[in-house]
């Protein structure tokens, strides 16, 4: 669960400690430059995920790329993306992750023309100034919202490491789609899940338990951690949306449940490579199964 920041305590504790994700975006970008650079012309048109082959999504991480910059560096108010919805604007009826699935859409398709080498050359170029430009930020500032983590705003640790694990990922689906598997480097995997399980006490927002009540996720290997949600008392008072579960509490009590699950499920667990349900099979619990299937409904991504 390291590295993580010495920053003052802020209306966001109930997020648990910062995490510093600021120094792992060189050594990801050099590994996603690195994947590519290793690719045949075959790779590129495998499917990576669901309707979008490996060039679509290298597309999608340049587009990522650009939006990063035009906000936080040029102060550009054009374009879309979570937490920055001024252009373009909603359609009809429509909610957040189908506003954020059309315009990454669109991008993509506007890029269909673009090689692989084009697209590798120019993501190699942006992405480093993207991880410089998160490099020297203000780890304390507020920044984009989180949606998954119930936080908007959102403290800038927050969204650079929300930002770290979209990366991540993927860079990881890449690699899958190419007969590669999980990149185990805990440099990144630990951040990677510490992140996503941010989202602990977003997803028990709905779930009354009496004050005190611990829900205990434990990832195993070594990048897992463990993480504990405690409902009620002061630790939560600043959560939103009516939820009192906070990753602030105590976390050396009994807990009410305790779900172990390998780092493998873990990640794919949050980005819904899996199901719930496909989890809790693979998951040791000790205690409320009603609780760990709760739990086990995380999510960290827009979905």
């Amino acid at each position: 669960m390291d590295p993580q920041l010495d920053v003052s305590p802020t209306a966001h504790s109930w997020l648990g400690p910062p995490i510093d994700a600021r120094p792992l975006f060189v050594p990801e970008h050099a590994a996603l430059i690195a994947t590519l650079r290793g690719l045949t012309p075959a790779d590129w048109g495998r499917e990576a995920v669901p309707g979008w082959s490996v060039r679509d999504v290298v597309a999608h991480v340049l587009g990522d790329c650009y939006g990063r910059l035009a906000r936080h560096r040029d102060g550009h108010r054009g374009g879309g993306g979570e937490g920055h919805l001024e252009e373009p604007a909603f359609a009809p009826g429509e909610d957040l992750p189908a506003y954020i699935h059309r315009i990454n859409q669109q991008w993509v398709d506007a890029h269909s023309r673009v090689s692989p080498a084009a697209l590798t050359d120019t993501l190699e170029l942006i992405g480093g100034q993207v991880a410089r430009l998160f490099l020297e930020s203000d780890p304390a500032a507020p920044s984009l919202g989180v949606s998954w983590a119930g936080a908007d705003p959102a403290p800038m640790w927050l969204d650079s490491a929300r930002e770290l694990t979209e990366y991540w990922t993927h860079r990881q689906q890449i690699r899958h789609a190419t007969g590669q598997g999980t990149d185990p480097d805990p440099r990144l995997l630990s951040v990677v899940l510490d992140t996503f399980l941010r989202a602990l006490p977003h997803t028990l927002r709905d779930i009354a338990a009496p004050a005190g009540t611990q829900v205990r996720i434990h990832v195993t290997g070594p990048a897992g951690g463990t993480w504990t949600a405690t409902a009620g008392g002061t630790w939560s008072a600043t959560a939103p949306d009516g939820g009192n579960w906070s990753l602030a509490g105590p976390a050396d009590g009994h807990p009410a449940v305790l779900v172990r699950l390998d780092a493998e499920t873990a990640w794919r667990l949050c980005v819904r490579g899996i199901e719930p349900a496909d989890a809790l099979t693979r998951a040791e619990i000790e205690g409320d199964h009603q609780l760990a299937e709760a739990a086990c409904r995380i999510v960290s991504i827009v979905y």
